[in-house]
């Protein structure tokens, strides 16, 4: 199992926490973006540069991810290909997206996509606090521990 993060929009709190995690588990994770970024240097922790356009990132990381690998991402059309693909996704704030609820994020994505095409304000989502990251940590040693378990 590899973990896969979605880096140019998951907040600097929720990458500490995968940081440490795979300091300690020692599992591989990658980081995919757009454009150059920090990150400490480890023997668990690498960086791919994505090419530049839309949804780029996305892209690679569908592309090199196999079945059972870990994606960190917010992006619901992201979570549902891998999801397709037999990886399993959790989002910045600590929620697991799966086969049992991705297609109604995905309606809920596109729905207010419709709105904001018209020219509707949705808002957007609220700033990431640190019960957010603390959820993120619970949830994220949960799945890996479940994970790691797994045959």
């Amino acid at each position: 199992m590899l973990i896969w993060v979605d880096a140019d929009a998951c907040p600097s709190e929720a990458k500490e926490v995968l940081f440490r995690a795979v300091r300690r588990i020692g599992i591989p994770l990658t980081l995919v973006a757009n454009q150059p970024m920090n990150y400490p240097r480890s023997d668990y922790i690498r960086f791919e540069l994505a090419k530049w356009g839309a949804d780029a990132a996305d892209k690679r990381i569908v592309e090199l991810m196999e079945a059972e690998d870990l994606v960190v991402t917010a992006d619901i059309p992201l979570a549902a290909d891998v999801i397709a693909k037999g990886g399993f996704v959790i989002d910045p704030r600590g929620e697991l997206l799966d086969n049992d609820n991705i297609g109604s994020r995905l309606a809920t994505r596109n729905f207010l996509e419709e709105f904001r095409a018209a020219g509707m304000q949705t808002g957007g989502p609220a700033p990431y606090s640190p019960k957010d990251k603390q959820n993120f940590a619970n949830a994220l040693d949960k799945l890996l521990t479940r994970l790691l378990r797994m045959p």
